[in-house]
């Protein structure tokens, strides 16, 4: 993620500011990628704390404008954990803007998200025909944490969901398009295999012997349709990570140079590269704390075919190109 100009003074702005520091209010303009100091702003920033302009006075901006389904008020924690879910999407839907997924240049369908709140049972997330289904349950630490280590993960996060899901949808857009289901099922497998028979296997007997050689993760392992999710959504992971090292300031001989632009690299295979030995060390840093890795994952050479092969459509399919 970059980090911004201050349009009023000096200093910079995040990604989720809502004021500069000296109070002035703000709001991101994703087609801009700039701070505005002037509305309209999204009709939820009083609500969720949205930080992006709307097309009118009164309206949702364009993240906002996808959801279709809001949280119910009543259940405890809704509203705060949507606000956390609501920015979380942001985030991604900027980092697919780099690659002109879902901004005006892009012909195809945008998602439809359907945020949830759980009351007495939990809430099943997913992906069917362009219509993503968000737990905003999970945006609260603790209930992550825990499931984290139900299920046995090395990483769960609420932006690490959008990412996964959005994916989902992702592959749904590219399927509609003539040229890619052959070479996706020669890369990760039939996707026509069924789908809820796999996931039992997996729930039950857990991932098979070796899948670290061939998978990021023991979920990927579980069907062809996860596989891709999990790969897209490390590839964004990895990318995202580069382009925060480069924004702010921070320098490595890995790079190729200090202006270097993660989501313009054309080759895969140099940007999978230069995240990986920039991980590495931020790993190094973090256990400096004794805190988790930032990035607990090993990157095998058939995961790193696939992140390549994520990454040569992801930066070419939302113009159809």
């Amino acid at each position: 993620m970059r980090v911004f100009a201050n349009p009023v003074g000096a200093g910079s702005l995040w990604f989720d500011n809502l004021a500069t520091a000296d109070g002035t209010p703000v709001a991101y303009d994703p087609q801009a990628r700039a701070f505005l100091p002037m509305p309209p702003f999204c009709i939820n920033r009083e609500v969720i704390g949205c930080n992006w302009i709307a097309p009118e006075q009164g309206a949702f901006c364009r993240s906002c404008a996808m959801t279709a389904l809001a949280p119910d008020p009543s259940i405890p924690d809704a509203m705060p954990n949507w606000a956390q879910t609501e920015a979380a999407k942001r985030w991604v839907l900027d980092n697919l803007g780099r690659w002109h997924w879902f901004r005006p240049e892009d012909p195809g369908a945008r998602p439809v998200f359907h945020m949830l709140a759980e009351g007495h049972t939990p809430v099943p997330m997913g992906h069917v025909g362009g219509v993503v289904t968000i737990s905003v349950a999970e945006a609260d630490s603790v209930l992550s944490t825990t499931r984290r280590e139900a299920l046995e993960e090395p990483y769960r996060t609420m932006i690490g969901h959008m990412r996964h899901e959005i994916s989902h949808m992702l592959w749904w857009r590219l399927s509609l398009r003539d040229d890619f289901l052959e070479a996706f099922r020669a890369m990760f497998g039939d996707e026509r295999v069924d789908y809820s028979t796999a996931l039992q296997r997996h729930y039950h007997d857990g991932p098979p012997l070796g899948w670290r050689s061939s998978f990021l993760t023991s979920y990927a392992s579980a069907h062809p349709h996860e596989d891709w999710a999990e790969t897209a959504a490390h590839l964004l992971h990895l990318t995202d990570i580069t382009d925060s090292f480069v924004a702010a300031g921070l320098a490595s001989p890995e790079l190729p140079n200090s202006h270097w632009d993660p989501y313009m690299e054309p080759d895969a295979e140099r940007l999978i590269h230069v995240a990986a030995s920039l991980v590495a060390g931020v790993n190094h840093v973090n256990r400096s704390m004794g805190l988790s890795d930032l990035y607990p994952f090993v990157l095998s050479d058939a995961a790193r075919r696939k992140l390549v092969f994520v990454h040569n459509w992801l930066r070419r399919g939302a113009q159809g190109l």
